[in-house]
């Protein structure tokens, strides 16, 4: 389906139209589950999130200004009730940063790090911004407006998520700043 199909279907589910609602969804259906497992880690978390994204932008779909921006806005509600979610979920434990580097330092790099778990000792506004970026691949624009901050802001975000991410790579276990 090209753009001028989905802003069509979009200006149609804006005005009311369910059919054209459903549409996009079916044709988003898959990106929006990539991004809720990067946030829940589970199967079924993410499947509930993304049922909860389709119903909370199903309800406030006549609040979307910009048709061509469809996309964007509802992961953006994806990544906000993941926040919500997450927040809920007792086994979702931030990593306390301070205490990374003597948590880690006798484990070695090959027996416990992987991308995603590096990813995961990011700041949040950092892991948001890798994610969406390099798992959703979006533009830093596009990050700027699910995130509420200037294009410059997400700029710098991945800027510095890449060189925390460098740095916990090259030191072997994972480094507290």
């Amino acid at each position: 389906m090209d753009t001028s199909e989905e802003f069509r279907l979009a200006k149609k589910a804006i005005h009311g139209n369910p059919e054209a609602y459903g549409r996009l969804i079916i044709l988003y259906q898959e990106y929006l589950y990539k991004i809720a497992f990067l946030y829940m880690k589970n199967e079924q978390d993410s499947l509930d999130l993304v049922g909860s994204t389709i119903l909370k932008g199903y309800q406030n779909i006549r609040t979307l200004r910009k048709p061509e921006l469809f996309k964007t806005w509802l992961a953006k509600i994806l990544i906000n009730t993941a926040k919500d979610e997450l927040k809920k979920i007792v086994y979702y434990n931030e990593i306390d940063e301070e205490h990374i580097s003597d948590r880690y330092q006798a484990v070695s790099l090959e027996e416990t790090l992987d991308l995603k778990s590096a990813i995961e000792l990011l700041p949040e506004k950092y892991r948001t911004a890798i994610i969406l970026k390099y798992f959703s691949g979006l533009s830093a624009r596009e990050i700027s407006y699910i995130m509420n901050a200037p294009e410059g802001t997400v700029k710098a975000y991945l800027s510095r998520a890449r060189n925390e991410l460098k740095k916990i790579l090259k030191e072997g276990y994972f480094y507290a700043g």
